[in-house]
């Protein structure tokens, strides 16, 4: 048994080669953790007139109520007149992930985001899975990713699951080694399970080892991207609010010896301390979640509009949250690894998968159909 070192396990870079930076909203309000503020802040938006509405709107240096955008990919109900003579209803909100495990709600109209990266819009369905790169942590969604710094590595590079977004020959290398060509959803699991904080990924040919590590990939994929059955902890130790929260919760706090959360006088447990300790980028997770959904905003601003008291589908997500922290928490997987049989950097590129050629790392040509333009234009790609 020989070890992979960090010089030469290929990089995800060259495994995964299209990137995309995340989108940049360039101004707070058009997301929120509940639809219906969305959809009163667009409204108080078309309502309001000349200077008011600018106010509200936020100008920055790329949207302003002059800019004119077109539609996002496979949103017909946006508009794409400019803002300042907008009106009607408020675009669909869609659920995004805004935060490492926080799943909250976006306006999806490109008026109102500095940069909304179509291309990754154009590749989002039920079909797809996104990796983002965030800080000290690969995370893995089905929803359109907004966490900034890290770059977001879609699965397919077209709609519908076609085309992996895999370094060229990859999956038919991965095949003659291990004796059965995997699919890309195992490779994602295995990345998922085994990428290194240098963004290094070892790989192996030993066809057990490889069924082990997808194993547990498939585990951590199902339980980031919350699709299917809800995850429930082992031995009915399922989180519960044992004392109701109050209409506005104020204060989070953890009672490590009850296992407990509080929120103000409200109290929800079992709480596992790997919960309450989960961290991406050294912020606990659950503490961002609760900030995000209690920090006043400015008077007067469109992200003022939100919830005057706590929502039941708030308590339900957290409830969630808690499970899926506890059980990924037992699931991290080692910092390094020993695998046998291992497939190097220098196999691949001997094999004709490395260096991947130069369009891999460009997005594909998609436009499954028309796309309007600014002021009603047909976009022409």
């Amino acid at each position: 048994m020989r070890g992979v070192t960090h010089d030469d396990a290929p990089l995800l870079a060259d495994l995964m080669p299209w990137s995309v930076a995340p989108p940049r909203l360039g101004r707070g309000w058009p997301a929120a953790p509940d639809a219906a503020s969305l959809k009163a802040r667009w409204d108080a938006l078309v309502k309001a007139e000349g200077p008011d509405r600018e106010t509200l709107f936020e100008p920055s240096r790329s949207r302003t109520l002059h800019t004119a955008v077109g539609q996002l990919p496979g949103r017909a109900d946006s508009g794409t007149e400019k803002l300042v003579r907008a009106s009607g209803p408020c675009p669909e909100p869609v659920r995004v992930l805004l935060a490492p495990f926080d799943e909250q709600w976006l306006i999806p109209d490109q008026r109102l985001i500095d940069a909304a990266r179509p291309e990754l819009w154009r590749v989002a369905d039920e079909r797809q899975a996104f990796l983002v790169e965030a800080p000290e942590a690969l995370l893995v969604t089905s929803l359109l990713p907004l966490l900034r710094p890290g770059r977001v590595r879609p699965l397919f590079r077209r709609p519908g699951g076609r085309e992996p977004n895999l370094a060229p020959g990859l999956l038919e290398h991965l095949g003659a080694r291990l004796g059965g060509t995997p699919a890309p959803l195992d490779v994602l699991a295995w990345i998922t399970a085994t990428a290194r904080p240098d963004l290094t990924v070892p790989l192996t040919g030993d066809a057990d080892e490889w069924e082990r590590g997808i194993e547990l990939g498939h585990r951590m994929l199902w339980l980031m991207r919350r699709d299917g059955e809800r995850p429930k902890l082992p031995g009915g130790r399922r989180p519960y609010v044992r004392a109701p929260l109050p209409s506005r919760p104020l204060t989070l706090r953890y009672d490590r010896d009850e296992e407990a959360l509080l929120l103000d006088e409200g109290r929800v447990s079992p709480v596992p301390p790997e919960a309450w300790d989960f961290e991406v980028g050294g912020v606990r997770v659950l503490e961002q979640w609760f900030t995000a959904r209690v920090t006043d905003a400015e008077p007067g601003t469109l992200a003022a509009i939100r919830p005057t008291v706590w929502p039941q589908t708030w308590t339900s997500e957290l409830l969630e949250l808690i499970t899926v922290l506890a059980l990924l928490a037992e699931l991290r997987p080692l910092e390094e690894l020993t695998l046998p049989d291992p497939i190097t950097t220098a196999e691949l590129a001997e094999a004709g998968v490395l260096p991947v050629p130069a369009t891999a790392r460009r997005p594909a040509s998609v436009l499954d159909g028309p796309e309007e333009g600014p002021e009603g234009q047909l976009a022409l790609l």
